[in-house]
Formats: structure tokens, C-alpha cells, sequence
């Protein structure tokens, strides 16, 4: 197959309609679940109207670049035209990620209070101490909201999967790059 078919392949493959439901209830974390990508369903608007935006308006604009470059003669040497032509792959490339991204998507619905039981889920608000005591709150959200300076952590990070179904009292070890952490659990909200 060739290059263009199998960009083609991706970008026109998938089904943006088929999106698994799921509550922070009925979620635990499992090694195969790596594949999903977990979101709110406010997160799976904003990347629907992203690829809406990058699929009409973005292809428009890239399209007419292109012609109006091909008009300015020989494309050997025509540095606006393959300009266009590498803005217009790394459109492809985008478009290609987000329909993966919405392939892949599980809608989670946040609930106010704790996980069950009381055990950390996504959108659960944790507090946590270090082995140097050192108390630190993290909120356990999709990878498109995730602000690790405002203690928003995505669910898909070594921290947050070493905490999911963690309760208060319960010892959390993160392997990280500089070696493990041990992590307590003081609260689940």
C-alpha cells in the first residue's frame, strides 16, 4: 500500500459516532486499558469541533495556499508552494491523531463525591504525602485537561495510575525516572 493510501486509510478511517460510556463508578484501571483514551464528554466536544475545524476550514485554507503557489510557476524551486505542502502533512498528521484520539475515546461521567467505596477514580480529588512529608493535592483528569502546575494530573500518568483504586490510608509506589516514590493516601474526594 502506498504512503498516501495508508494516510488515507487513517485519516478516513474510524467512526467519530462510537464512543463507550462509562461512570468514574464503573472504571478501574487495567493494564490493557491503556489503549483507551479517557475524556469527559466536554473533552470529546472540544475534539470533535477541533476536527470539524481542521477537516473543513484547515484543508480549505491549505488547498488554496497550494493553488495559489502552483499559479507563482516551477514547484522545484517555489519555496511557498512546499511550505503549503509540509503545513498540509502536518494538518494530515493532526486530523489522522484526533480521529485515533476519538476512536479510542471513553466518556467518563465525573461524579461529585469519590470513587466507590471511596477509592480514587478519575476526577477524584486526592491528597497525598510523600516519604519527605510533604503534602501535595492532585486532581485525577483526561490528558487534554491535565495542568500539572494547578495539580491536575492526567489519568494516564505514572502518578495517577499508581493511585486509582487507592483509599485513604493506602501506601501508592510511582516508578518514576529518578527511581520510585512511595505515595500515602490522607484523602479522596
Amino acid at each position: 500500500m502506498s504512503r498516501r493510501g495508508v494516510l488515507s486509510s487513517l485519516v478516513c478511517g474510524g467512526s467519530l459516532h462510537l464512543h463507550r460510556r462509562v461512570t468514574r463508578e464503573s472504571y478501574h484501571y487495567s493494564a490493557g486499558m491503556d489503549d483507551a483514551t479517557l475524556m469527559t464528554a466536554a473533552d470529546l466536544e472540544a475534539l470533535q469541533a477541533e476536527l470539524a475545524q481542521l477537516e473543513g476550514e484547515g484543508r480549505r485554507d491549505i488547498a488554496s495556499r497550494i493553488k495559489t503557489a502552483r499559479e507563482w510557476g516551477d514547484l522545484k524551486e517555489n519555496s511557498e508552494y512546499h511550505d503549503a505542502k509540509n503545513e498540509q502533512a502536518h494538518l494530515e498528521t493532526r486530523i489522522a491523531m484526533l480521529r485515533d484520539r476519538l476512536a479510542r475515546a471513553q466518556v467518563v461521567e465525573v461524579a461529585e463525591d469519590g470513587g466507590p467505596n471511596g477509592a480514587v477514580a478519575f476526577g477524584s480529588v486526592v491528597i497525598v504525602r510523600d516519604e519527605q512529608g510533604r503534602e501535595q493535592r492532585f486532581e485525577l483528569v483526561s490528558s487534554r485537561s491535565a495542568s500539572p502546575s494547578a495539580g491536575q494530573i492526567s489519568i494516564e500518568s505514572p502518578v495517577a495510575k499508581a493511585l486509582l483504586g487507592r483509599r485513604a490510608g493506602d501506601v501508592a509506589a510511582v516508578s518514576l525516572p529518578r527511581g520510585t516514590r512511595e505515595l500515602t493516601v490522607l484523602s479522596v474526594a
